[in-house]
């Protein structure tokens, strides 16, 4: 089955996943590559020919998406058409990019206007203004409408089109989130995705070639990433939806990783799951690309599905974790201290050192995990793309003869698997960090199902692709969370 999807989707375009081993480790060269001269490589007026659409279509993109209405687009298309640029050969790829200017300290707001120059104002959104989720319903709604009356340019433009994300991966996971309505609508083709390196971590843009950080001769380079998302080739990364269903309570400060659920989800989940639902109970969903982690002082029961493998030693299904994770709890209280002094935080590097130095005060370091009658670990992760905190590769490039005797196999980001893994005491997670040694190999799964209740405090923290928040708990009943695949890939511009 995965052979003929793999066949299909090269005849298509797309190419698989490159192995998440030897791409993870492409950021400090792509990083010092992209630095000045690397960037003049690329002419402005190629590159402006490459990925500048018509005045007139851009226009009426712009219109649609600020009107929120693509009817505004298509009047704008009939305003500007009379102003039609003389066109030197058709575009090969249009590209529009959303900048989100609260990441990279200072480099946003600046970038944004390095944008503005090298391609032009209408095909840049600042996401601080427009949601990328306008863009789709209006924008795009925009190209489609004018299509359908004839419009063969337009037709081109909304199939080659190409997104650029300039952020963090919280920002891409944002933007990825509302493309992925695009398969629900039936609305095909769906733009690839491609990366400029603006947030802390960055291993979405770690794992898909395109550096762990913004480039120092970023002026120069921005024409390179530019140019790569027009042509570099399109290979695909597994979505994981995330269902959360609490006995009572609410989760306050909601991150933009999970939205409320509906009535009808909650019919579902009750349906699938044989009981009846009380008034009280709330859900909540989101979906995942990177990795999910769960944290702390939560009696935590593990149930796997479709793994790889059925001999997991103590790893079997109904595993039970005492007192999992402390990374989630570090990066809320990072998240609020950033929030609350933004002066702070004024570009990765000062992200970084806030961030160890706040996981210092919590502990992370050097307090040991408590012991427990089966498998315990301080941090429990289920992990999509092989890096992790930063270009950390905790599951590691393991050895052919170790993944046949552990019935594993090699991780892809497009494999429908997800690899889970913990780490032990302080000093375990340390050296892990520091890549000295692997983290816990716990299994490979295609879904997973954790029951959870509340343990010395009532609450659990949770994070996804880098968004926290609190999870409150109660010790008699238990707080259900469920991943599983989205039946469709996100597609990435591979930028190796």
């Amino acid at each position: 089955m995965e052979r003929a999807e793999d066949a299909a989707a090269a005849g298509n375009g797309v190419r698989r996943a490159p192995s998440t081993a030897p791409s993870a480790r492409v950021s400090i060269w792509e990083s010092v590559r992209a630095c000045g001269v690397w960037g003049k490589e690329v002419d402005k007026a190629d590159l402006r020919r490459q990925v500048v659409m018509p005045l007139y279509l851009r226009r009426a993109v712009k219109a649609a998406v600020v009107a929120k209405d693509e009817a505004a687009g298509v009047a704008a298309a009939s305003e500007a058409d009379g102003e039609a640029e003389v066109e030197e050969g058709p575009v090969v790829a249009p590209v529009v990019v959303f900048v989100n200017s609260k990441s990279g300290g200072r480099h946003g707001p600046e970038l944004k206007l390095r944008l503005h120059e090298l391609i032009s104002e209408e095909q840049v959104f600042d996401l601080s203004a427009v949601k990328p989720s306008d863009f789709v319903h209006y924008g795009l709604s925009c190209l489609e409408r004018l299509a359908d009356q004839g419009d063969n340019c337009a037709k081109s433009i909304r199939e080659k089109m190409r997104i650029v994300v300039a952020g963090g991966d919280g920002t891409v996971g944002w933007v990825l989130g509302c493309l992925s309505d695009l398969y629900k609508t039936k609305r095909e083709p769906v733009p690839p995705t491609g990366i400029i390196p603006l947030g802390t971590g960055n291993d979405l843009a770690r794992s898909f070639g395109w550096g762990g950080s913004f480039p120092f001769g970023w002026r120069s380079a921005v024409k390179r990433y530019l140019s790569k998302a027009a042509t570099a080739p399109i290979c695909r990364l597994d979505s994981w939806q995330a269902v959360i269903l609490m006995p009572e309570g609410e989760i306050k400060e909601l991150p933009y990783a999970l939205k409320k659920g509906e009535d009808s989800d909650r019919l579902e989940i009750s349906q699938q799951n044989g009981t009846e639902l009380s008034e009280k109970a709330s859900c909540y969903k989101g979906v995942f690309y990177n990795y999910l982690s769960i944290d702390d002082n939560a009696s935590v029961t593990m149930k796997l599905s479709a793994l790889t493998m059925h001999k997991l030693h103590e790893q079997q299904n109904g595993t039970r974790v005492t007192t999992i994770g402390m990374d989630a709890q570090v990066a809320y209280g990072f998240h609020h201290l950033r929030d609350e002094k933004p002066y702070l935080a004024q570009g990765p590097v000062a992200n970084k050192l806030i961030y160890a130095g706040y996981s210092c005060t919590q502990g992370w370091f050097c307090t040991p995990c408590a012991a427990g009658p089966q498998l315990s670990v301080r941090s429990l992760v289920v992990l999509n793309l092989y890096n992790y905190g930063s270009g950390r590769h905790p599951w590691g490039d393991l050895k052919p003869e170790y993944l046949e005797k552990r019935g594993f196999v090699e991780a892809h980001s497009d494999d429908g698997l997800l690899e889970i893994f913990g780490l032990k005491e302080g000093w375990h997670a340390s050296f892990v960090m520091a890549e000295l040694i692997k983290a816990k190999h716990i299994a490979q799964a295609a879904a997973i199902k954790f029951e959870m209740r509340g343990g010395e405090w009532n609450r659990a923290y949770v994070q996804m692709d880098g968004e926290p928040w609190k999870q409150p708990l109660v010790q008699d009943q238990s707080t259900i969370l469920e991943i599983n695949k989205v039946p469709y890939h996100s597609l990435m511009i591979n930028g190796e």
